[in-house]
């Protein structure tokens, strides 16, 4: 007889999150197993009791034992509603040219996911890229039975996961604090500037960096911006599919344009395709990495300048939700944790300024 239960389990920021497993047994073991994680548990409750009353009626589906971990990698990559980013179709590509690859999944044990890892680890990759290399097989086996009507059992892979973080395996990425400095800032200016007079195209290096300063947006976003974007009255700017974990297109939002921001958007031309950055994003990143090298500048990202717009506005006293308004965040956690970077010399100034206010009114 099919039953369900409903495990309570809380996220790293306290949030509940709910585990219901429907499972058939034999014998004290188990013959038929799935689970599925919600945030409310009433939805659990519900997808519980259907999935009870589905097997009732129909039965246990069929299992496809045989099927490799390699091929079903192949289904999901070409499924028209899956669709990986680029990132994650190269590495279940690497998965699926391992010897784990070629593997029946129902015979791929605990162990193996973890020499998966250390293999990974070996080669020279990060516990976060490991990290992200088991979340990517945990996608695909999740798919298999909605998808392609394949149950599989992923209890292998779960407790390989759970080792590997224990054991510093894989991991969290750590957390970036890198913010230019004012003698770096002047330097790359300097050095953008010259490279604007040798670009082909006629490049706005120095435009674009300030604006990704001003604007705390991705290279990306900037380079889609279209001049019908721009909102006079309100001084924003209409930023277009914004990077968003839960919504990866249709996530628009109003930016305000804060101080020279709106002034360098302002005085661009228009372009042929509409864009007033008609340039592509990769081009601007590589030579930013280029012209760092070239000034002695070491481990500073494009990406980076994001941080360093953020972290100026909390340094001019903006609240986090103000911020939040500007870089789109909707984690304010993440926003004040990962790009609220304070130098000391800003609170001393700050300091001495409260002071000075106050021996005035005084």
């Amino acid at each position: 007889m099919a039953f369900y239960t409903i495990e309570k389990r809380l996220r790293k920021d306290g949030t509940p999150r709910y585990r219901c497993t429907v499972g058939i047994k034999e014998g004290g073991v188990y013959k038929y197993r799935e689970n599925q994680t919600f945030a409310r548990q009433a939805l659990a409750k519900s997808w519980g009791a259907q999935r009870v009353a589905e097997l009732e009626t129909k039965g246990v589906p069929a299992t496809d034992t045989t099927v490799t971990l390699s091929s079903l990698i192949e289904r999901f990559m070409k499924h028209p509603d899956l669709k990986p980013h680029k990132t994650k179709k190269c590495q279940l590509q690497i998965i699926q040219g391992l010897e784990i690859g070629g593997l029946e999944i129902s015979k791929i044990a605990t162990n193996q996911y973890i020499e998966l890892g250390r293999w990974l680890r070996a080669q020279g990759r990060s516990p976060k890229t490991v990290t992200n290399y088991y979340s990517n097989i945990a996608t695909v086996l999740a798919a298999a039975r909605p998808f392609f009507g394949i149950d599989v059992d992923d209890r292998p892979l779960r407790d390989a996961r759970e080792y590997a973080k224990t054991k510093k395996i894989s991991g969290s990425s750590n957390k970036r604090n890198r913010r230019p400095t004012r003698e770096e800032i002047l330097l790359l200016e300097s050095e953008l500037k010259r490279r604007e007079g040798e670009s082909l195209k006629k490049i706005p290096y120095y435009e674009i960096f300030r604006l990704s300063i001003l604007s705390c947006m991705r290279i990306g976003e900037i380079c889609r911006i279209l001049k019908s974007d721009i909102d006079e009255s309100q001084r924003s700017i209409l930023v277009r599919d914004r990077k968003d974990a839960k919504k990866k297109q249709g996530n628009h939002m109003f930016v305000p344009l804060l101080g020279d921001a709106w002034n360098i958007l302002e005085s661009r031309p228009d372009s042929d395709d509409g864009r007033l950055f008609p340039y592509k994003s990769k081009t601007i990143s590589a030579q930013f990495a280029i012209m760092c090298k070239k000034v002695g500048v070491t481990g500073l990202r494009y990406h980076d300048l994001r941080r360093e717009g953020a972290s100026r506005l909390f340094e001019m006293g903006f609240s986090v939700e103000d911020v939040a308004q500007v870089t789109g965040h909707k984690n304010l956690h993440t926003l004040w944790t990962v790009y609220r970077e304070i130098y000391p010399q800003t609170l001393h100034d700050r300091f001495n300024e409260l002071q000075n206010r106050k021996t005035q009114h005084d």
